[in-house]
């Protein structure tokens, strides 16, 4: 099954951005005078597809532009000290581009923190393409963001595959039959069929291109 374009999720399977999610989150329950949650909590229920993300961590029916300015803001003062590439993510995006991919990435996170965080740990420059929370009309686990990329880049489904480490990301896939693997050194705590290492990860891509 030959591929032509990657999507990874960023958030847990680029990006080591646990502490700096969970701190946002809790600086907008701050200005919300919400009490904080538990950082361990958040980190186990961000991927959770069964709940209101706005709901379960802002108490509102919906995310807000405020909520977005409060994140967003907080991830602008932040990410320089708190955010890392996981290791070998950075030599795996060189490798497949030399390879000839065309790599994208589809995350829940707002544009602006997503264009801060890939800029920052210098691999903006290496996708062709990126679909953010705010820029389509439902975030996963529906698959719009998949299909954004999809129409963008002008490829057909059965010539990209997505990569991502939780249920959210496998769903959003599975809408549309794209075909997926699991991550599990990010937030997923799945043992079965998923992916251990960085290593293992570029194996399995160059054995489908």
């Amino acid at each position: 099954m030959s591929k032509e374009l990657i999507i990874f999720d960023m958030d847990g399977t680029l990006v080591d951005s646990s502490l700096t999610i969970a701190r946002a989150i809790n600086h907008v329950r701050k200005n919300l005078s919400l009490d904080p949650m538990d950082e361990h909590y958040i980190l186990d229920q961000v991927n959770n597809p069964n709940i209101n993300a706005a709901l379960h961590f802002y108490e509102a029916s919906e995310f807000t532009q405020e909520h977005e300015i409060w994140f967003s803001g907080y991830y602008a003062k932040n990410h320089e000290e708190e955010l890392k590439l996981y290791d070998g993510i950075k030599e795996l995006l060189l490798t497949l581009k030399t390879k000839g991919f065309k790599l994208a990435v589809a995350t829940n996170a707002y544009k602006v923190s997503t264009l801060q965080s890939l800029g920052h740990l210098q691999i903006l420059e290496l996708f062709d393409g990126i679909a953010c929370y705010d820029e389509v009309k439902n975030g996963k686990p529906h698959p719009d963001m998949l299909k954004k990329l999809l129409n963008e880049l002008n490829i057909d489904i059965s010539n990209a595959i997505f990569i991502g480490d939780g249920e959210r990301d496998q769903l959003a896939a599975e809408a549309i039959e794209m075909d997926y693997f699991m991550v599990n050194w990010g937030f997923s705590d799945h043992e079965e069929n998923v992916i251990h290492t960085v290593n293992e990860l570029n194996k399995k891509i160059l054995e489908i291109q």
